[in-house]
């Protein structure tokens, strides 16, 4: 899927070699990441069929923003998609980056049969709701996460 919306801005799917712009994208959320961390994730995302990652590349080559969006099966929930993660560099915010990738992952989600995308966002995070809720998004939902580590951390 390639999606062009406006000017000189292009929507792809992820490659291994953007792991690097990624990562950087990913950092100014508060996510840093090493490419080379970036790319095995990538590796391993990219051989799921229910998950992707695009990206929006600018006229010049360099990344202005991706946006992961993964169907999520639940036996209490019909079928439907989530968006995992979106960045757009703090540069190209408000100039249609992110409505370009909220528009992938919405056409992804319809291609798999899907009507319903979620998307949660941290409260801490202000100007995430106004910008889900000019997209159509609503509230449904405010929760705790809770989170135990069963496992040794990455070196």
């Amino acid at each position: 899927m390639s999606v062009t919306p406006r000017g000189a801005l292009r929507i792809r799917p992820m490659t291994d070699r953007d792991a690097g712009e990624v990562a950087l994208l990913s950092a100014q959320l508060g996510y840093p990441a090493t490419a080379d961390v970036v790319r095995e994730r990538f590796r391993a995302l990219s051989r799921d069929p229910d998950s992707s990652i695009f990206v929006a590349e600018r006229d010049d080559g360099r990344l202005a923003g991706w946006i992961h969006v993964v169907a999520q099966r639940f036996l209490e929930t019909d079928h439907h998609t989530e968006i995992a993660g979106l960045v757009v560099d703090t540069g190209a915010r408000r100039s249609g980056v992110g409505r370009a990738l909220i528009d992938a992952a919405e056409a992804w989600t319809r291609e798999r049969g899907c009507v319903t995308v979620r998307v949660r966002s941290n409260m801490k995070r202000v100007e995430a709701k106004p910008f889900y809720e000019r997209m159509g998004y609503r509230v449904v939902k405010t929760q705790y996460v809770f989170e135990k580590t069963t496992r040794a951390e990455r070196e």
